[in-house]
């Protein structure tokens, strides 16, 4: 696999986007899923780059973090970051970059697919996490969904649809000024 300077520059300037929204978080009590703005990076790298080099970026983003960079919530990294209970949203951030990807790739024009594909992208974001959770902390399932998803659910799409609205018209520019 090829890549141009542009395209690996721009991969790095996105990969640096998820590193740097990925650390800050919020830690909520009834959870140890802390709120972070690291799925928001992901839509936006996904925006900019593509399936392919937004896949990449997400791939870069884990492994930095898994080799101890500390780019996870509340800046952490490691192996261990990985093995705990968020580990499973972590290992989701893939198939998230897969499924939003393609949506981006077959329907680069049309809105309503790209929040279909974020939206079914999102879900399996958080099924990987809630089946991760359940096994680390011993829960049932509906109360994994209670620590790790349903109170999430407003902060997603309110970062789903500020990437979406953002995400299009950038890429536009983006390409207009020949950076992409």
């Amino acid at each position: 696999m090829k890549f141009t300077s542009k395209e690996m520059a721009v991969t790095a300037v996105m990969t640096a986007l998820i590193c740097i929204l990925g650390p800050w978080a919020i830690q909520i009590p009834i959870s140890p899923v802390p709120i972070t703005l690291c799925t928001m990076g992901i839509y936006f790298a996904l925006y900019v780059l593509g399936m392919k080099l937004g896949i990449l970026s997400v791939v870069l983003y884990v492994l930095l973090g898994s080799a101890g960079v500390p780019v996870f919530t509340n800046f952490s990294g490691g192996i261990g970051k990985l093995l705990g209970p968020t580990g499973g949203y972590i290992f989701g951030y893939f198939f998230l970059a897969v499924i939003c990807g393609f949506f981006l790739l077959k329907f680069p024009e049309k809105l309503l697919m790209h929040v279909a594909g974020f939206v079914l992208g999102t879900l399996v974001l958080y099924l990987f996490g809630t089946l991760w959770l359940q096994y680390q902390l011993k829960l049932t399932f509906p109360a994994a969904l209670m620590a790790g998803v349903i109170p999430y659910i407003p902060g997603d799409v309110a970062k789903l649809v500020i990437a979406i609205a953002v995400g299009l018209p950038l890429k536009k520019r983006l390409k207009k000024a020949r950076l992409l």
